[in-house]
Parts: C-alpha cells; sequence; structure tokens
C-alpha cells in the first residue's frame, strides 16, 4: 500500500526502483572552487538534513573551515534517486548536504551549532513551507567521536527546548 500523503515513509516495497548509476556530478564545487569528490586529506565529512538542501548547504559553505559541500540525499530506499523521485515521497530519502571540514580550523560542534540553530526540527517531515519526508532533520555522523559529539548537542538543544516551554 502506497503513503497516502508525503508524510509517511514508505515500505520497501512501495519505494521507487531507482537505477544503478549514481548522478554525474562537477569536479569543482560551483561557489568555493574547491574540489567535489576527494581524496580529503585531513579532513572530516559530516552529512547534515535541515529542510531544503539549498539554504542549508549556504549557511556550511559560509563557515571558515569548510574546504566543500555538497547537496544530495541520505537514509532512503531507492538506489541513486533523482530529485523528481525524491520529490515524490516514495524514495524515503533526506535532503542533505554533505559538508567536508578541516578540524583544526572549524570543530565539528561548531557544524552542530549551525545545524542546531538553522533550521526547527521540531517540525517533523517539513520545514516551514516544505512538505515532506524529505524535509526531515538529521544528522548523519561518520565516526564515533561525531556519534557522541550530535548526542551531547541533541541532549543539550532537548533541554533547552523544554526550559523554554
Amino acid at each position: 500500500m502506497l503513503p497516502s500523503d508525503k508524510l509517511t515513509m514508505p515500505r520497501a516495497e512501495d519505494a521507487l526502483p531507482g537505477r544503478a548509476d549514481p548522478m554525474p556530478v562537477p569536479e569543482t564545487h560551483a561557489v568555493l572552487g574547491t574540489p567535489m569528490d576527494g581524496p580529503f586529506h585531513g579532513m572530516e565529512k559530516a552529512l547534515f538534513g535541515m529542510g531544503c538542501f539549498w539554504g542549508a548547504e549556504r549557511k556550511f559553505w559560509q563557515t571558515k573551515g569548510v574546504h566543500t559541500t555538497a547537496v544530495g540525499y541520505a537514509a532512503g530506499i531507492t538506489p541513486n534517486p533523482t530529485y523528481q523521485e525524491v520529490c515524490t515521497g516514495r524514495t524515503g530519502h533526506n535532503e542533505v548536504v554533505r559538508v567536508v571540514f578541516d578540524p583544526r580550523v572549524v570543530p565539528y560542534e561548531e557544524l552542530l551549532r549551525l545545524f542546531w540553530e538553522n533550521h526547527d526540527p521540531t517540525q517533523g517531515m517539513r520545514q516551514g513551507g516544505d512538505i515532506g519526508t524529505q524535509y526531515r532533520s538529521g544528522i548523519y555522523y561518520t565516526n564515533d567521536s561525531q556519534r557522541e559529539a550530535a548526542e551531547r548537542a541533541r541532549d543539550s538543544y532537548q533541554q533547552a527546548l523544554r526550559g523554554a516551554g
């Protein structure tokens, strides 16, 4: 059975089939002029879902110590989905920003602060007027240190939200 609205995550059997080959991406970042693919020696990667990825990406590329950014999809079912497929609500993906950063210049905790303070994670499957599972909030860490920092930040911001009523 297909989801009746874009606020319901699809079941695997209802997801669109997708494709084996990933989408081609430019070699260099259009704004930063940096390579889009590594290797990124001495850098770390992180993924953040905070609503529409276009606006979210700008927050990160403007941050000193961020080497490159890219928009894409994570945490879904359909392999290598297109934008149009994700917008149907039948891929299970989250719009995300991949951030490649130099942790000696910008600590991961600063990126987490940008994440928490530049969207409303309490809105569920939406951000403002953008409605759908692809607009959900998400932190996708790449190592245990990031996981621990993300959990600490989550707990801290949750406490602040509770305190604010």
